[in-house]
């Protein structure tokens, strides 16, 4: 019975654990076991293999340590400073203004400036108190971070998008169903119509007054102060620009953080004796994200080597009947709950193309569906799930001053406006291409 999977069981222990406000680290920690133990492993087995598995994401957890270095010190040149006071002055008091330029500022995280979400520790604090005044609900925000940091590798083959669709093309490529990069962004872009519509759905909900309270840092911070920019953004600018060429060239944002941030050195924008306040800073803003993006993948080998994802698959295509409707069903039903624990949508590709592939094929699906099947599947874990960097990323910043909680602010109202649209297109889009 399909309710009796271990991955069913796992993700349910999972969302509740969470949602009554177990750190997220801990609760990843009890549903691997509890989805090792549902299996048939000991214990002793299960943390075994999910300690071995924890390497799967050991380049994630190093691109955001080095990431993490990257925004503290572009933070300490005060380039985000600069850009927080010239943000507010653009805003004058209007929150869907500032809502607009956070899409943006996130869009341009995963495409011009490959800094994804390292940007937003930095960025974000020093406008509470703007939003603060304006009454702004931190969850438009929180919205705007899903659609800016999922959409555009979901739909444009640039920065982590060629990323993305490259995962894709490779891994149905390896299931028996050769794909061109082409077809990804041809068959995805309906996925970016719906978030679009779950952004605005959003911005429209979540647009009331929310009352939040200054705290003594905010009240210092003076984003009225006149803005002169020195040698040292300039600097910071073209160590920006080299990280991304370095990414693209080399497919490695490990390689591209390093680099930019030799250029800083070497430039001397800072100090030989800064470095390892640099190093401390970026594991402070990114180190839990990083080690949080380990667990993730710990979990995701158990999974794997549970055999519950097989069951789970067999028990779902004994229940379609050769239905295409049940059949879109019921494998967007199997990619949130394999992708909502693993929390990646990269990480869990190979493992939901592994699934689809055949399953779809059986069912007499075109090639666009399935790619479109697998792409939504993946990006189901991006948002709403506890253990995404789509959704650890913005409560970094969001709750700088204790205000602003992971799962209730930024976690469901992603899952509400993103998850469930995307869900419904998953089911529907797929019968028409």
């Amino acid at each position: 019975m399909i309710l009796f999977n271990p991955i069913v069981i796992s993700v349910l222990v999972l969302s509740v654990l969470c949602l009554f406000k177990l750190p997220v680290l801990i609760a990843l920690l009890i549903a691997a076991l509890t989805a090792g133990v549902a299996s048939g492993s000991s214990i002793s087995d299960t943390i075994s293999v999910f300690v071995g598995g924890m390497g799967g994401n050991a380049n994630t957890a190093l691109s955001y340590i080095l990431l993490g270095a990257l925004a503290y010190t572009i933070n300490k040149t005060g380039a985000a400073t600069i850009l927080a006071k010239k943000i507010a002055q653009l805003v004058k008091g209007n929150k869907f203004t500032l809502s607009l330029i956070i899409v943006l500022v996130a869009m341009a995280s995963g495409t011009i400036v490959p800094i994804h979400i390292a940007f937003i520790p930095i960025l974000i604090p020093p406008l509470l108190m703007l939003m603060n005044k304006m009454k702004m609900d931190r969850r438009m925000l929180a919205i705007c971070f899903g659609f800016g940091l999922k959409a555009p590798y979901i739909t444009i083959p640039i920065a982590y998008g060629a990323i993305f669709h490259g995962i894709v093309k490779d891994s149905m490529t390896a299931a028996g169903l050769p794909v061109e990069m082409s077809d990804i962004w041809h068959a995805n872009w309906m996925a970016g119509v719906v978030m679009l519509l779950g952004l605005i759905f959003g911005l429209i909900v979540f647009s009331k007054d929310r009352i939040y309270k200054d705290n003594e840092d905010e009240k210092k911070f003076n984003l009225d102060e006149e803005i002169v920019i020195e040698r040292k953004h300039w600097l910071t600018l073209v160590a920006g620009l080299i990280a991304l060429v370095i990414q693209l060239k080399t497919e490695s944002l490990p390689l591209g953080a390093l680099a930019a941030l030799t250029f800083m050195v070497v430039t001397r924008t800072v100090k030989w004796s800064e470095i390892q306040e640099m190093l401390d800073g970026g594991i402070q803003l990114m180190g839990f994200i990083a080690f949080v993006m380990l667990i993730a993948s710990g979990y995701a080998t158990v999974i794997k080597q549970s055999g519950a994802v097989e069951a789970l698959v067999d028990a779902a295509f004994s229940a379609l009947g050769g239905s295409k409707i049940a059949g879109s069903f019921a494998m967007a039903m199997l990619g949130l709950l394999i992708t909502m624990g693993i929390g990646t949508s990269f990480g869990t590709v190979p493992v939901i193309a592994a699934i689809y592939v055949p399953l779809a094929q059986k069912l007499g699906f075109s090639p666009a569906a399935i790619i479109f099947m697998i792409s939504v599947a993946a990006a189901l874990g991006d948002a709403g799930s506890p253990a995404s960097d789509t959704t650890l990323g913005p409560t970094a910043g969001l709750n700088a001053d204790g205000q602003h909680d992971h799962i209730w602010d930024t976690c469901v109202p992603q899952f509400i406006c993103y998850d469930i649209p995307l869900i419904i297109a998953g089911i529907i889009w797929p019968l028409f291409i």
